[in-house]
């Protein structure tokens, strides 16, 4: 790590003025920028959320591939997800705006890349929410069931998720700088969390799995027979928590120094994430009493079953508000992150109703009708949590497949640009094309590996259907391409900004 950082450029470099880089870059400021280099940080940070991810797929893991899968694929993912972090932060620098992912990949491919990015990058940012905010209900009704004997239904759990979602949607209107001030309590929520839970883990308990236990034990209850498929399978519980950390790039127009902030905001959300997570994991997992019991736990959640069988229901209860907590701050972040993507695609005319969603609030200077949308649709993508047991695994698996292969199509751009990249004050100098081929890679081999069934037999109900929600986006994408082409686009880069930008976002301002 060392020789990249010397790569860098010297720190006490003087700031960009990152107004006029934005107007460079073709757009006309409209939003506020209010967040420091820490609350950039913090947004990724808090969307990763190692209480949110590791926590609701805890009881996916058990099962494919139990322990060991669980802690050597957090070890193995969380090093190829610093190489995507790493290269992607190179492109964030060089592109600091709120469209993110899918102008990066129209400037340097052209239209069609921008826009396929623009939508696979949208789906797997509202497939988040979505995951993350009915995770943030299932340990609710946990909760609830181990204080009160709550019995969790899908219909009162899905209840739950909408409260939760219309909490998010209001704090998020509120200005970017309460979003700012909760990821910032986020972090030390989420490493003050993780230092408490594993520290009782560790003391209360009388009996401790062993180290052979944690880092060796394979279990298979997925119904497959092949050993190799399942521990791929259970990748997904690692790739799922490592995503989101491009809300550092998305909310660069409301970020000072954003060209160097945010691609340091990316980079270090992804590390921190990774130790903390890993003792996270270690720390559950030395702390099982009863595997199967832990398994079928009358909660529903099976961390909070070990919570109970190590700690006793008093200190668990306390335990799993520390975590409803860190879900919330996280569902609140990827609503920050999802708005401002919808606003800048809006923006370029990419979205049906742009016109609406690219509004901004002159009062708080916040697009709220994108905000509005960003809870609508994950609201619709959890329906079928309803009917279906292992929908939620589907949500999980839309968010990874749309967001990573969204996050490898301006790296791939980059790397076939070669020296036409104009690279920003944050660079890998020549660590740049190893390190991004190292991620492309990567991420083509955990796209499709997503898309495979991860229960046999293959059944309506045990269907990976995010394969499914993929191909729909995709065909969608492509039809309204027919009707949008001729008014999408990201605007020429100039000195000021395009007339048009500057005519339609004043116009958008409300």
């Amino acid at each position: 790590m060392s020789r990249i950082q010397a790569a860098r450029p010297e720190p006490q470099a003087p700031p960009m003025d990152e107004e006029q880089r934005l107007r460079e870059l073709g757009y006309q400021p409209v939003l506020a920028r209010r967040m420091g280099g820490f609350g950039n940080f913090a947004i990724s940070f808090s969307v990763i959320s190692i209480l949110s991810g590791c926590m609701t797929l805890y009881g996916f893991g058990l099962s494919t591939g139990g322990p060991a899968t669980m802690m050597w694929g957090w070890a193995g993912v969380g090093l190829f997800v610093l190489f995507i972090g790493l290269a992607l932060a190179e492109v964030t620098s060089a592109y600091p705006t709120s469209g993110a992912l899918y102008y990066m990949a129209d400037k340097l491919g052209g239209r069609r890349w921008g826009w396929y990015t623009g939508w696979l990058n949208l789906l797997g940012l509202l497939g988040a929410i979505a995951g993350i905010d009915y995770g943030a209900a299932l340990f609710t009704g946990a909760f609830l069931n181990l204080r009160f004997g709550f019995e969790p239904t899908p219909g009162s759990t899905f209840v739950i998720f909408l409260i939760i979602l219309l909490v998010h949607a209001v704090l998020n209107l509120f200005g970017v700088r309460l979003v700012s001030l909760l990821n910032s309590i986020s972090v030390w929520w989420h490493l003050a969390g993780v230092a408490v839970i594993v520290g009782a883990l560790a003391v209360v308990p009388d009996h401790h799995q062993s180290a052979s236990f944690v880092f060796t034990e394979f279990v298979n209850d997925t119904g497959w027979a092949n050993p190799f498929y399942v521990a791929a399978i259970g990748l997904l519980l690692a790739q799922y928590t490592f995503c989101g950390y491009d809300a550092s790039a998305h909310l660069s127009e409301e970020t000072s120094n954003a060209s160097v902030a945010a691609a340091k905001g990316i980079v270090r959300a992804i590390w921190v994430s990774w130790i903390a997570g890993f003792a996270l994991l270690a720390g559950l997992t030395f702390a099982i009493q009863d595997y199967a019991g832990t398994q079928n736990s009358a909660t529903g959640v099976p961390p909070a079953q070990i919570l109970i069988d190590a700690l006793g229901d008093g200190a668990a209860s306390a335990l799993l508000l520390v975590v409803i907590v860190a879900q919330l701050f996280c569902g609140n972040a990827e609503t920050a992150a999802a708005s401002r993507m919808v606003f800048a695609f809006s923006r370029d005319n990419a979205l049906p109703g742009s016109k609406v969603w690219r509004k901004v609030s002159s009062r708080t200077q916040t697009p709220v009708a994108a905000v509005w949308l960003s809870v609508a649709v994950p609201a619709l993508l959890a329906l079928p949590s309803l009917w279906s047991a292992t929908a939620y695994g589907a949500v999980t698996a839309i968010n990874v497949i749309g967001i990573t292969p969204a996050y490898a199509i301006p790296i791939y751009l980059r790397l076939r640009a070669g020296d036409r990249f104009q690279r920003g004050p944050w660079h890998l100098g020549r660590w740049s094309k190893p390190i991004g081929w190292i991620a492309v890679v990567w991420v083509a081999f955990v796209t499709v590996l997503f898309c495979l069934p991860q229960k046999s037999p293959v059944t309506v109900d045990s269907m990976n259907y995010a394969v499914i929600a993929l191909a729909v986006v995709l065909v969608l994408a492509s039809v309204w391409w027919y009707v949008a082409r001729r008014s999408y686009g990201v605007p020429t880069a100039t000195a000021y900004g395009s007339a048009r930008e500057q005519a339609e976002i004043s116009e958008g301002i409300v």
